[in-house]
């Protein structure tokens, strides 16, 4: 088991290195740097809102997100309390996404451990949660979701272990929620 680790830390390394020494284009900055602000919650409050209009099913939905978002929430902080690993800008940041100093990142990380990404866990609770339920909202729900992993690591704010863990966690926790009390 500690062959396989020292792999994941390893390929997460070279990874998070080449991240760094990448400028992407200028699109690619803002749309990275507004899907870690909306994974923030700031989206997924207002499908909430929306759902919270509705009526029968979209109540029970509204219910199977909320629980599959807490849910979510006290597994990755248990998990993040046990690994406690280090996050990719403590190390080296990203000449493009200095976390510490950038204005419009000041607030982030809101924690200090990186294993296992909580945006991703979010956003691929909440993003399975309405794609169980309302396969018009799949495609959207899951671009969303996957660009809120994305820019985790190329912010330098997680590893890609971090956001493939947090990611596999919010998709067993959100189908979870939903077959039980959706379906």
């Amino acid at each position: 088991m500690n062959a396989v680790l020292a792999y994941v830390n390893a390929s997460d390394d070279r990874i998070s290195g080449r991240v760094r020494a990448w400028l992407p284009p200028r699109w690619i900055r803002w749309w990275m740097l507004w899907a870690t602000r909306l994974g923030d919650g700031w989206l997924w409050l207002a499908v909430a809102f929306v759902l919270l209009d509705g009526a029968g099913r979209w109540r029970r939905v509204l219910a199977a997100a909320a629980l599959a978002a807490g849910l979510a929430n006290v597994v990755l902080v248990m998990l993040k309390r046990k690994f406690r690993r280090r996050r990719p800008c403590d190390f080296a940041p990203h000449p493009a996404f200095d976390v510490r100093t950038s204005y419009f990142l000041r607030f982030v990380p809101s924690d200090r451990f990186s294993f296992p990404s909580g945006h991703s866990a979010n956003a691929f609770a909440l993003a399975t949660v309405l794609a169980l339920t309302s396969p018009w909202m799949a495609t959207p729900a899951l671009a969303l979701a996957a660009s809120v992993a994305a820019s985790r690591v190329v912010l330098g704010l997680h590893f890609l272990s971090d956001v493939v863990a947090g990611s596999l966690l919010g998709v067993l926790v959100g189908a979870t929620c939903c077959l039980a009390i959706v379906r």
